[in-house]
C-alpha cells in the first residue's frame, strides 16, 4: 500500500537489520523502526511497534533470519534456538508468531550441517512468511471485493488493514480492491478502545488510500444500524477453529454477526474446537 504516493510494507529486511513502520507515531508522525538484534526484535513486538497477527508473523521469521546472520559459526544452533526461544514469549496469543519463528527454523535445520548455507536458507524462508502474507491479503481483498456494490456504507472495528499485515490487510484489503475498482463505498471507522487503533491506524490507512470514511465512537455503531445507515460489517479474525467457528476479541462482540476475513497462514493453524471459541481474557482491545 502507499504512503504519500510511495508504496511501503510494514515490515521489511535490510540486511541483517529489521525494518519496521513505527506504529505509535501514527498517525501524526510516519517513520522507520530499526531492529539492529534480536533482543531489539522482541521488544519491538512486545511493545506494539508492530502488531496485528500478520506483521507479528513476518516480523518474527525476520527475527530468524537475522539471529541465523549474526550467530557465530561455533555456536550458531544455540544462538538461533535462544532467539527462538525470546521470540516465542513476546506475544503469545498471535499464532503467526509461532508459524513465522517454525517456518524459518526449519528451514535451517534442514542445513544444519553448513551455517552458511543455514544462513541463507533461513533469510529465504523469511521472506517466503512475508511474501506470502502479502499475497494472500491480496487474494482475500480479489475474492471480497464483490460483496460490495457501489453507494454501500461498511463498518469496521479495530485495524485488520496493511498496518497489522505485511501489506494489504485481511479485513480492509475487499475495500481496497473495491475502491482502486471505481466503486463508491465509505466506511464507518468504529475508535476502538482503549488504544484507539481505528481511530489512529485504520482511518490514517483509508485517508492515505483516499477511501472515504468517518471515524465514530466504538457505542454509536449499534445506533447506525439501527437507523440502517450501516450495508456491511466486515473485521479481523484472531482465530477460526475447523469447524467455521470464529473467536475474537470481546470488543468486537457487539458488531456480529460480522464477516471474518483470516490470512492463508491464520487458515492453516486452525483448531478443531467446537463451540465458542475462547476469550482473549485480559487482551481486549490491545492488538
Amino acid at each position: 500500500m502507499k504512503i504519500d504516493g510511495t508504496h511501503h510494507r510494514t515490515v521489511t529486511m535490510r540486511d541483517d537489520k529489521v525494518i519496521l513502520i513505527d506504529q505509535p507515531r501514527l498517525p501524526h508522525t510516519f517513520g522507520f523502526y530499526e531492529c539492529t538484534d534480536v533482543e531489539r526484535t522482541a521488544r519491538a513486538i512486545e511493545t506494539m511497534i508492530v502488531r496485528g497477527a500478520g506483521a507479528i508473523g513476518a516480523t518474527a521469521a525476520f527475527g530468524m533470519a537475522q539471529a541465523a546472520l549474526q550467530a557465530s559459526d561455533a555456536q550458531f544452533f544455540e544462538q538461533v534456538t535462544r532467539a527462538a526461544n525470546r521470540l516465542s514469549r513476546t506475544r503469545p496469543t498471535a499464532q503467526n508468531l509461532f508459524f513465522g519463528i517454525q517456518h524459518v527454523l526449519a528451514a535451517i535445520e534442514a542445513e544444519r550441517d553448513d551455517p552458511a548455507k543455514a544462513r541463507a536458507a533461513a533469510r529465504a524462508a523469511a521472506q517466503d512468511v512475508a511474501d506470502d502474507d502479502a499475497e494472500s491479503c491480496k487474494t482475500i481483498g480479489r475474492h471480497g471485493a464483490p460483496l460490495f456494490a457501489s453507494g454501500m456504507a461498511i463498518a469496521t472495528h479495530c485495524n485488520a488493514g496493511w498496518l497489522a499485515f505485511v501489506d494489504w490487510g485481511s479485513a480492509l484489503s475487499p475495500i481496497y480492491t473495491a475502491h482502486r475498482e471505481g466503486k463508491n463505498i465509505s466506511v464507518w471507522v468504529d475508535e476502538t478502545r482503549p488504544r484507539s487503533q481505528g481511530a489512529r491506524l485504520t482511518a490514517f490507512e483509508l485517508g492515505q488510500e483516499g477511501v472515504p470514511h468517518r471515524v465514530i465512537a466504538d457505542n454509536a455503531l449499534g445506533h447506525l444500524m439501527q437507523r440502517g445507515q450501516v450495508h456491511a460489517m466486515i473485521v479481523g479474525a484472531d482465530g477460526i477453529a475447523a469447524t467455521g467457528n470464529v473467536s475474537n476479541k470481546p470488543s468486537t462482540w457487539h458488531v456480529t454477526p460480522g464477516r471474518p476475513f483470516p490470512s492463508r497462514n491464520e487458515a492453516k493453524m486452525r483448531s478443531p474446537m467446537h463451540g465458542a471459541g475462547p476469550m482473549k481474557e485480559g487482551l481486549s482491545g490491545f492488538d
